[in-house]
């Protein structure tokens, strides 16, 4: 997945970096020198570098997503969550929980807000399809080509398999998004035991007979053309780029589409203009009228919500000498580390950009 992703990123670098007349932050022998050099760590494993060691855990947010922890000669240590899974998730284990530590440095992307309930999700998702399915409209759902692309395939097999909504054409247009969910199809150890127990009775969970997946530029042009009902899911996941983009320049007019956002949209995407409202976008430097039915499904983000941080840090609290909130806009992470300061009673803190915090380890 690393590999996969790292070559992507370096052909957006060095497009962008020919179009601004500069130098790419990292191209393509730079991702060949950096997979030389790659190894891979399990699980509840603990590696010493000899000033420190760094124990691996769960994260449970995409496909061997890791926290780090540094374990140094004091005893002492800090973590790292990176991106905090939003456990339980439809596919992997819930993220590890970890107690003992000094310090904390956190993810806080929903530090300020809850998810939906689950069920909740589950039945939002399931009457959006049914609709696209029952009246004949074309569904465009913005993907990440890791992890909601794969949480989305899995959820429409189940609604297709089940009979719950009548089988309609699903167009996967993402060539990204279609050699990560060849990744997933082949490490299944690490998905919770409900999926494994799936697969292991015969359920390919990622495929159905009307899902295609869409490789030359030229077939996602040619979408448009078929008739009836019918799901797209393209990248990017807010709208920034990608295939997406063109399928939202032809439907966003059309009021018997659907536009549904399954995930976090950054301040200055075009997704968050369009979730927040906006009645004309601009694509590709023209005016695109948005009629079509707009929904967001926040349930299916693959991060932890407000609560389930909270949650995180109460297992560590009596140890903490101090949590350092990041990876949020600024509302989200000051109010998640006002409720850690008066829920818990842990010093927690949104470090500035430049200023250096000494540790005691």
């Amino acid at each position: 997945i690393a590999e996969l992703m790292l070559a992507d990123m370096a052909k957006i670098n060095s497009s962008n970096a020919n179009a601004q007349g500069v130098e790419p932050l990292y191209m393509m022998t730079d991702v060949d020198k950096a997979m030389g050099l790659w190894q891979g760590l399990d699980y509840h494993t603990t590696k010493d570098f000899g000033d420190f060691k760094l124990e691996i855990f769960d994260a449970g947010h995409i496909l061997g997503s890791a926290m780090y922890k540094f374990i140094f000669p004091s005893g002492k240590s800090f973590l790292f969550t990176g991106d905090l899974g939003n456990s339980p998730s439809p596919l992997l284990r819930d993220h590890d929980k970890v107690s003992g530590l000094d310090y904390l440095l956190m993810d806080s992307v929903y530090g300020d807000r809850n998810h939906e309930d689950k069920a909740e999700r589950d039945r939002k998702f399931k009457e959006i399809v049914l609709d696209t399915a029952t009246h004949g409209r074309t569904l465009l759902i913005p993907v990440f080509s890791l992890e909601r692309t794969q949480v989305l395939l899995y959820e429409l097999n189940e609604l297709f398999e089940s009979k719950q909504v009548p089988q309609i054409p699903v167009f996967l247009d993402s060539p990204l998004a279609i050699h990560v969910t060849a990744v997933y199809e082949r490490i299944t150890a690490e998905y919770k035991k409900s999926v494994q127990d799936d697969i292991k009775g015969g359920d390919d969970i990622f495929v159905f007979p009307k899902l295609r997946s869409i490789t030359e530029s030229r077939e996602s042009h040619e979408i448009v053309n078929i008739k009836g009902p019918k799901i797209i899911m393209a990248g990017s996941g807010m709208s920034t780029a990608g295939r997406i983009v063109g399928h939202e320049e032809i439907y966003l007019p059309d009021p018997n589409a659907i536009l549904l956002f399954v995930g976090y949209q950054a301040p200055g995407t075009l997704g968050r203009l369009i979730s927040e409202g906006a009645k004309e976008v601009m694509i590709k430097n023209t005016k695109i009228k948005v009629n079509a039915e707009i929904v967001q499904i926040d349930g299916y983000s693959a991060h932890a919500d407000s609560n389930a941080l909270v949650e995180f840090v109460s297992t560590t609290k009596d140890t903490l000498k101090n949590v350092f909130v990041t990876m949020g806009e600024p509302k989200s992470s000051i109010f998640l580390a006002q409720r850690l300061k008066d829920e818990l009673g842990v010093k927690a803190i949104l470090p500035e950009r430049g200023k250096s915090y000494e540790l005691d380890l």
